[in-house]
């Protein structure tokens, strides 16, 4: 059991901001995300989109906010559970106790839903078979790379991921690029390295063709593809990749007894907390009257609930505000000489 002052779900930049908040007026945190890297909506759905309303940052990308708000914590050595999705949490005694799907209990006065408009999750096969096979030889994300040498890889998608891995995989792998359509999504120059590749006999590319179904008895032997004429081609296949996008999920938030309204939590703006004691809600998840879905008013609600986290962690301790420019005892929380 991991025992923490607040537990903060969700590593997108509203929860990586409220760690740091956390962290500056002396108190412990953990971040759980069910994603597999931080950066929440800004590394998934716009890594390279331009962000032009982060105050004194004039433009930046997603990707380039995510790695700021990361090197924002570096003095801070904060433990990241990432790729776990947070399950059950119930109450017990004074705290809460929270469980992930990966089997890990966490104690603490004060829970931070910083899960954006919920968990994402990746679109899945539709093909029932293809459950048995999930986390083993079919899966939507890639960690190590490595376990797809000298194997074939059926690679499904039109995105940029789905371009970009069948490039990199061809390197030592056999891959099956399949798509349901002609027409691709991702850049220009990763598409024609693809017709490149395809040409010289490094990736095999099926177009118009879904997955049918899989084959193996334990271990994943082959595919079928069906093109959108009915015919079936079957295709060995070690391994299968999903690069299909992302869905939101409400997810098991939706079981905790909250204060929900159109998969949104209701918050007091004191200290955004829900209607369960030592439960807050920020970022785009969170509701009240005057809500503006904005990546700087998410900071500023996880300012506010950090600050409310002190009373339930410090029972005993008073919370005394101070600024992060004369503050001595900030300073070295972050490693700043002193004057």
């Amino acid at each position: 059991m991991i025992k923490t002052d607040a537990l903060i779900i969700g590593a997108g930049p509203t929860g990586l901001f409220t760690a740091h908040q956390l962290k500056i007026i002396g108190l412990d945190c953990e971040i759980v995300d069910n994603l597999d890297k931080a950066g929440g909506q800004c590394i998934e759905l716009y890594p390279d989109k331009p962000i032009y309303d982060i105050p004194a940052i004039p433009e930046c990308t997603g990707e380039e906010l995510t790695k700021n708000l990361l090197d924002q914590l570096k003095p801070f050595n904060i433990n990241f559970h990432l790729g776990e999705r947070v399950d059950e949490l119930k109450k017990n005694e004074v705290n809460w106790e929270v469980k992930t799907n990966k089997g890990k209990t966490f104690l603490t006065p004060n829970v931070i839903i910083a899960g954006g408009v919920g968990s994402f999750e990746p679109r899945r096969f539709s093909p029932k078979e293809c459950e048995q096979f999930e986390d083993k030889s079919i899966f939507y994300s890639i960690k190590n790379k490595k376990i797809f040498e000298g194997k074939t890889v059926s690679i499904f998608g039109g995105g940029d991921s789905a371009l970009d891995w069948a490039v990199e995989l061809s390197k030592n792998s056999k891959v099956n690029l399949i798509h349901r359509r002609d027409e691709f999504r991702g850049a220009q120059a990763t598409l024609d390295k693809v017709h490149e590749l395809q040409k010289s006999g490094k990736i095999e590319l099926f177009t118009k063709y879904q997955l049918k179904t899989v084959k193996g008895n334990g271990t994943l032997e082959s595919i079928d593809i069906e093109h959108e004429n009915k015919e079936i081609k079957n295709l060995k296949s070690d391994y299968v990749l999903g690069f299909f996008g992302l869905i939101m999920q409400l997810g098991p938030i939706a079981n905790w007894g909250l204060n929900l309204n159109k998969k949104t939590v209701e918050v007091d703006t004191e200290k955004f907390e829900t209607n369960q004691k030592g439960i807050y809600a920020i970022g785009d998840i969170c509701n009240y009257p005057g809500k503006l879905k904005l990546i700087l008013s998410g900071f500023h609600e996880g300012a506010l609930a950090a600050r409310a986290c002190f009373k339930l962690a410090r029972p005993n301790e008073k919370y005394r505000f101070e600024f992060t420019t004369s503050s001595k005892t900030i300073k070295e929380r972050l490693g700043v000489k002193s004057d």
